[in-house]
């Protein structure tokens, strides 16, 4: 446990600038899912159903989260002229009451029955504190306990073009280890 011993009030998390931010605690997030959508797809020469397919599989992620406490959607276009789904951060808080947040290694046991084959679960701490740690090919999820027990904030990264074990793998890990609680 983190010498943090009451709940915190928020988090920070470095996320790079050229990363959009869709705010999904906001009515207007559909508005800025396509802002993105439209914007990566102007000039590219994308086919039109390839765009109507990445604004669908974006809509219904975020809508998904939504449903299940999600805070942020963070996207970054890997390909050139935004022809292939983009790599994302959905940002999730599953708040318990205090105590009755799974213990790391519960969780941990878990994920790794849920978890894909050659996909990997390991408990791990970072500086935010106490965490689960689960990968597979092309995602990165980082469940990270709250201080006070009230629960864990969910940091899931999708990396479909470039996958976990590249730069943006790298760069990734680098924003969960960013992770702070105010």
């Amino acid at each position: 446990m983190t010498a943090f011993e009451t709940p915190p009030s928020d988090y920070r998390l470095l996320v790079p600038r050229d990363w959009f931010r869709v705010d999904l605690t906001q009515e207007r997030w559909r508005r800025q899912l396509k802002t993105f959508v439209d914007k990566e797809s102007a000039g590219s020469g994308t086919p039109p159903n390839a765009v109507r397919s990445i604004w669908s599989t974006l809509r219904n992620t975020a809508e998904k989260g939504v449903a299940q406490g999600a805070l942020e959607f963070f996207l970054k276009t890997e390909s050139p002229g935004g022809s292939a789904l983009p790599a994302s951060l959905l940002i999730s808080l599953a708040q318990t009451r205090p105590g009755l947040a799974p213990e790391r290694d519960e969780l941990a046991q878990a994920l790794a029955r849920r978890t894909s084959p050659g996909g990997k679960v390991q408990c791990i701490e970072l500086p935010a504190g106490r965490t689960v740690r689960a990968v597979t090919e092309t995602t990165m999820d980082y469940h990270v306990r709250m201080p006070g027990g009230v629960g864990y904030l969910h940091l899931a990264f999708g990396m479909p073009l470039s996958g976990t074990k590249g730069v943006m793998g790298e760069l990734c890990d680098a924003m969960a280890h960013s992770l702070r609680w105010v």
